[in-house]
């Protein structure tokens, strides 16, 4: 017989066949995100019975690692049985892509089409996606094809039992052999034609797919059986992949790029542009101008601009001038003080780290209104020398409920787009292109939108009908202009109004108008709407739109909309799926060419980026790679670094070095955020550093304390072999080169474990763990009587808490005192956090601020209670809360001086936040004026819940138990905690 390789979708059967001498296999994958079918076990067993009576080998997987292209190249066919939901992340799938398009062959068993919906190219292959199911019940199916290889075996009809898949998006292109019969059963959905199998040739492969499989008497139905064999011999391909005829690109893994932070704790962070050979210079809001130097590694700030900072106005935009090595010049987008509401673009020198206020040229004064909103903000060089601009429509849309602010009445002008946006003779909601001159002035470049003496029209204006462009790039290579445009905020398409909250990606190839206020997306228009009335009028067309608004001032015949690159909303979109669901609040990247950085060697991104857009979501915090074709037009997008944590990413650049550089706005609105950085993205291109993990039975013990320890969590993304260097005393390297060594601690002590792994290119990783031998843990237990955790008004029980200590003794002989033994019982009323009632037990240990101090240099300048250096850890914690944690952070890790006197604090860039965060928490805990009014009780005792104050509460009480052993005298530090909590909750209806 024909010989085939079978490959399943996680759950791989690898089918080997011996055929000329040579074994050729299948892979069968069954993975499933969301639930896993019964059927799967019976499915498995049913086709490798058929590899043992045809002669070939199944292998069944749910491991989504066989989608890589060295090992995908030696299946003939890959079959996906019963799997479901999001299965394969993005390099796998353009594997698998490549797959196909060599001439693949892939099979889709009953869920296969209820699997990765937000991939489109996999729709097409599967050739539909599941849309519900009625119960499981027989059904009629009609044989449409009987000279087709997987229908042989068939009468005309065939009467069946199964769970029958009702479907959607439909590829039109498949050949159907088998449809169902609706009238033979209850709950079909699909008028016309009901498929049930089919087969197609799909780009460059061959798939076959059966809606049966959700039963398993299906898998032992023989006619079923004959059925999917053959689809398996429909699609193999004999042997004869062809990988020069694969189109999709390789992407490369996330874990050849590392994100290093430059710096955080920013002050709203805005627009960042690389002054060539020095740095990263960014901008922040209130008016400061800053740069990350390449040599030192550190960030200086450049000049401070007295700014108007309201609304979203203040220091919003910065470029650097195409020639700035030959003039220093650079440019600013910022809001200017005093009587006359504007915007001014301005050029500056910049030279030698200085910025020289007084040789401000304004180029471009922009009139607006300052009450609100929309200030765009983005400067861009482009190809010939343009500077493009991005201005906001600077309008109000909180009145018009989410859709079109197009409010004519009297007065109303900031609730009017049409003023702005929509108005040919105004600078707001645009996109400006001017050409810079020597003198400070700027001339108008052949191909705007509307030419110079053009009646009731800017020059300036390129694109128009924008509400919020952001950020925005061009395309070194084509000129073309890529901005994201911010949405408005309906969260559902209003019949009469029109459509819901839609964000774009946009692409202008050359000036135009994109629709604002009268389209969205790709041109779903506006309904007119008279205010005063509240009544809906006609759609706008696309085509025809007149503003005929009493707030414009300019040309009433507007040019046709242009439809958006992408378009989303705030659900799920169909068209683009991978854009998830959540806010919207786009942003336009750079397009990437490699021939824009010569200068860039080892960290050049690979040939994968070539021509590819980088767009990114500030809500979403995701960023994508677009693919675009060789007409520039939309093919897909693909996640770049999705396990990596972006905060609101707000602007990105490529440096001549060849890293990305990312800056990030942080979570919070209008502050200093903590998570507000400037990041660098490096592409590693060869050999990666392995990374050391130690894994350990137990941490702490009596002595002798014997712990078995592994290395074998350590990854080498390579696959390079590892050797092992160990260091249980003293680091003293070479103790152990075992991989999963034993190692007895018989003196006590705190002890750092020392795991350095070294590959075969000799990088080497370093990983530590603490061991404490000397003290072994307590254990405590509250026991309760009745032993009942709902409570009522009139409920009482009896609590005895028992702590038990190797070295300390009990509490049951007393030989543990009474007193040693913390003791809380609270009521915790609805909605607050029940870790109030943790807090003095926290205090019963000792901090992991402390245990991190003691670890570092801290003791040098400071202590808990004496001035030394610095100030003492009790001034602080008086001097500051909680309010001002982000400052201390910020303070720790740089560095800096004058707060206390002229006492400079040491740098601590070694530090992560997060541990310099459990130190400010440790500090500010001193505040003696902070202390916790505890009211302790016995070990044992009655509990009466008196402290509701209705029958109707949803409170909850917590009785708390700690436990501060007394350690060991010859190991400092060495004290050990132990705690226990039953939580009582009101009775719900039912009880």
């Amino acid at each position: 017989m024909k010989c085939f390789k079978l490959v399943c979708t996680l759950l791989v059967l690898s089918v080997a066949i011996s055929c000329t001498q040579k074994e050729k296999e299948i892979l069968v994958f069954t993975k499933t995100a969301e639930f896993r079918h019964g059927s799967i076990a019976s499915g498995i067993a049913a086709i490798k019975k058929l590899g043992d009576e045809n002669d070939f080998k199944v292998t069944a997987t749910e491991d989504a690692d066989y989608f890589v292209e060295d090992s995908l190249k030696n299946y003939e066919a890959v079959v996906f049985l019963n799997t479901t939901g999001d299965i394969l992340d993005a390099v796998q799938q353009a594997d698998f892509e490549r797959y196909i398009q060599a001439g693949g062959g892939f099979v889709g068993v009953h869920a296969a089409t209820d699997t990765e919906y937000d991939w489109p190219w996999y729709n097409k292959l599967v050739g539909a996606y599941f849309n519900g199911h009625p119960a499981v019940q027989k059904a009629r199916l009609n044989v449409l094809d009987k000279n087709h290889i997987t229908t042989q075996m068939f009468d005309s009809v065939w009467e069946k039992e199964d769970e029958w898949y009702n479907f959607k998006n439909i590829n039109e292109d498949v050949n159907v052999v088998l449809e169902l019969d609706e009238n033979s059963y209850k709950g079909g959905a699909n008028e016309g034609q009901h498929p049930a199998s089919w087969y197609h040739e799909y780009n460059g492969g061959k798939a076959f797919y059966t809606v049966m499989g959700h039963t398993n008497e299906t898998f032992e139905n023989n006619l079923f059986l004959k059925h999917l064999l053959s689809g398996i011999d429909y699609v193999s391909h004999g042997g004869t992949l062809d990988y020069s005829k694969a189109t999709s690109d390789r992407v490369p893994p996330e874990n050849r790029f590392v994100k290093k932070v430059l710096d955080f704790n920013l002050d709203e962070p805005m627009e960042l542009a690389e002054l060539p050979g020095e740095g990263i210079l960014f901008v922040e809001r209130r008016g400061l101008l800053k740069i990350f130097n390449f040599k030192s590694e550190s960030t200086k700030e450049v000049a401070k601009l007295d700014v108007l900072y309201l609304n979203e106005d203040g220091l919003i935009g910065l470029a650097v001038d195409p020639n700035y090595e030959s003039n220093n010049w650079i440019y600013l987008f910022y809001s200017a003080k005093g009587d006359n509401p504007e915007q001014h673009i301005s050029r500056f020198t910049l030279k030698d780290g200085k910025l020289d206020v007084a040789s401000e040229k304004l180029l471009l004064t922009i009139p607006i209104i300052r009450e609100c909103c929309h200030s765009g903000g983005a400067l861009e060089f482009g190809p010939n020398g343009n500077l493009f601009i991005t201005t906001g429509d600077n309008t109000n849309p909180f009145e018009s409920q989410g859709f079109a602010p197009i409010d004519e009445r009297e007065g109303r002008a900031l609730w009017d787009a049409q003023k702005s946006a929509g108005n040919t003779n105004d600078l707001r909601g645009k996109i400006l292109r001017i050409t810079p001159k020597d003198d400070g002035t700027y001339s108008i470049p052949e191909g705007n939108l509307f030419a110079e003496g053009t009646p009731n029209t800017k020059p300036e204006i390129y694109i128009m009908g924008l509400r919020n462009p952001f950020r925005m790039s061009v395309d070194s290579k084509t000129g073309y202009v890529y901005w994201g445009d911010v949405g408005p905020d309906a969260g559902k398409n209003g019949i009469d109004r029109g459509p819901k909250g839609i964000g774009e990606f946009n692409q202008a190839r050359k000036a135009g108008f994109w629709g604002w206020p009268y389209t969205r997306g790709n041109n779903i228009p506006y309904n007119d709407y008279d205010f005063t009335k509240e009544m809906s009028g006609k759609k706008f067309d696309p085509n025809n739109i007149v503003n005929n608004s009493p707030n414009n001032t300019g040309m009433q015949n507007l040019p046709p909309a242009q439809e958006s690159l992408i378009w989303f909303s705030y659900d799920r979109s169909e068209e683009f799926p991978w854009v998830g669901v959540g806010g919207v609040n786009p942003m336009g990247g750079p397009v990437y060419h490699a021939s824009d950085y010569p200068n860039a060697k080892d960290n050049r991104f690979p040939e994968y980026f070539e021509n590819k857009l980088f767009v990114y979501e500030w809500m979403r915090d995701w960023i994508y790679v677009v693919t675009l074709d060789e007409n520039q037009d939309y093919v897909k997008a693909e996640p770049f670094m999705p396990n990596t944590e972006f905060s609101h990413p707000m602007d990105m650049t490529f440096g001549s070095d060849g890293n990305l550089y990312v800056l990030e706005y942080g979570q919070k609105w209008n502050t200093k955020n903590l998570d507000a950085r400037l990041s660098r993205i490096s592409y590693i291109s060869g050999n990666r550093k392995p990374i050391a993990k130690i894994d350990v039975d137990k941490k702490i013990g009596a002595v002798p304390l014997t712990v078995s320890f592994s290395g074998a969590s350590s990854i080498d993304y390579d696959g390079d072999e590892l050797k092992y260097e160990w260091s249980f005393l003293d680091h003293n390297e070479g103790q152990s080169t075992e991989k999963e060594p034993i190692f007895t601690f018989n003196e006590p002590g705190i002890y750092t474990v020392r795991l350095k792994i070294v590959d075969e290119f000799g990088n080497t990783s370093v990983a530590d763990t603490k061991i404490m031998a000397g003290n072994a843990p307590p254990t405590l237990k509250i026991q309760i009587e009745p032993n009942d955790t709902i409570y009522t008004a009139t409920k009482k029980l009896n609590y005895k808490v028992f702590v038990e200590d190797f070295e300390d003794g009990n509490s049951e002989d007393g030989s543990i005192p009474e007193d040693k033994i913390k003791v809380t019982f609270d009521y915790i009323p609805e909605g607050e956090d029940i870790i109030k009632a943790a807090i003095g037990h926290q205090q019963h240990v000792v901090p992991e601020g402390k245990v991190i101090i003691d670890n570092t240099d801290c003791r040098a300048c400071h202590a808990e209670i004496e001035k030394v250096n610095g100030p003492s850890y009790v001034d602080i914690a008086k001097r500051y809360s909680v309010k001002d944690k982000d400052y201390l952070i910020d303070k720790v890790i740089k560095g800096g001086t004058g707060v206390w006197g002229e006492s400079l604090m040491s740098a601590h860039p070694q530090l992560k936040i997060e541990e310099v965060g459990k130190i400010i928490d440790y500090i500010l805990s001193l505040n003696p004026d902070e202390k916790i009014d505890e009211n302790l009780l016995p070990t044992s005792g009655n509990l009466e819940f008196t402290q509701h104050t209705n029958d109707n509460s949803k409170g909850k009480y917590i009785i708390m138990a700690s436990y501060l052993d007394e350690g060991n005298s010859d190991v400092e530090n060495s004290s050990l905690s132990t705690s226990d909590q039953i939580i009582f909750v009101a009775p719900t209806n039912e009880e």
